[in-house]
């Protein structure tokens, strides 16, 4: 144990601290405006508890190391996909094709536990994909197959493939040494992301005007929009000598990068649940629904952010 805690880089305990901290006075400020009476407050005290239950489990994993990030995102992924599987409709004779999909979960995250990049980066866009098709052609039920097909594939990508992107940031090999390692990565991709969101929320609510994607999420404007780029470029700026190898510019760049992904994978998972005709995914999480309402912003972000460093900054 002592060994364990004697790896971990002061830079990424820095800001893992400063992410702690930034919860606490939420904490604090939500409470008092929860007291005051704002029409809101119970939803953002509800909305800030739930972030100290994603954020304690997060560092956690990330400080005892690769495997144990590789299991919780293996949980979160089996997660959300039984959530997005109890809200799109799928036929009697697909079951075994989606106990294929559930089993394609732990093989996944195994190669991300083994640093198997290879297959890693084909296994549910060739194998599981073709599995996934082949037991439905022997369901024998023609009507309805490209739905099914389409449903089942689209999932895995969504809730497994591209979410597993965010454990494997753990075991990139690269170059040279990182300020934080992995984990350093990790927590950069994950506080820009997430931030944005938040930026996005409050600038909306403070100058948002004009709606950017009125038939698909009538709340987000182009002001918010806006705010939340330019929030996240100056996070990713700041957070960038702590835990990555780019520049102060650079950095600045790919924050705007992460929040335009966030954004896109935001209002992908909204037209979902538009098609629907459903407003949240679930709710496991209280203030902000389920698994793939609070994890939306990431399913794009992740696979772009880890090819990017690895192209770039990979051994």
């Amino acid at each position: 144990m002592s060994d364990l805690v004697a790896s971990w880089p002061a830079p990424l305990l820095y800001c893992l601290g400063a992410v702690w901290l930034a919860l606490v006075v939420a904490t604090v400020a939500v409470t008092i405006i929860a007291r005051r009476g704002a029409s809101n407050g119970a939803e953002l005290v509800a909305r800030t508890r739930t972030w100290w239950w994603i954020v304690a489990p997060v560092s956690i994993a990330m400080l005892l190391g690769a495997t144990a990030t590789a299991i919780l995102f293996a949980v979160v992924s089996f997660l959300a996909l039984r959530e997005y599987l109890s809200i799109i409709p799928v036929r009697q004779v697909d079951r075994t094709a989606i106990l294929l999909a559930y089993l394609a979960i732990p093989l996944q995250y195994w190669f991300v536990h083994d640093d198997w990049y290879g297959m890693f980066v084909i296994f549910i866009p060739v194998y599981a994909a073709a599995a996934i098709a082949f037991r439905l052609v022997l369901a024998g039920e023609v009507k309805g197959f490209i739905r099914s097909a389409g449903t089942l594939q689209w999932g895995l990508f969504l809730t497994v493939y591209n979410l597993s992107h965010v454990a494997f940031l753990m075991q990139l090999d690269m170059a040279a040494p990182l300020p934080a390692g992995g984990a350093g990565l990790l927590l950069f991709l994950l506080v820009v992301v997430q931030i944005n969101d938040v930026a996005q929320y409050v600038w909306g609510k403070l100058f948002g005007r004009r709606p950017i994607a009125p038939h698909v999420s009538p709340k987000k404007t182009v002001e918010g929009f806006a705010g939340g780029v330019m929030t996240s470029m100056a996070v990713a700026a700041l957070l960038s000598p702590w835990l990555t190898p780019f520049g102060p510019l650079e950095a600045a760049a790919v924050g705007a990068g992460l929040a335009f992904l966030g954004f896109v994978g935001d209002v992908t998972v909204s037209a979902v649940k538009r098609d629907l005709g459903i407003k949240d995914a679930g709710a496991i999480l209280p203030g902000h629904g389920g698994i793939l309402d609070r994890l939306d912003s990431l399913v794009f972000a992740a696979p772009i952010f880890l090819h990017y460093v690895r192209y770039y900054y990979g051994a």
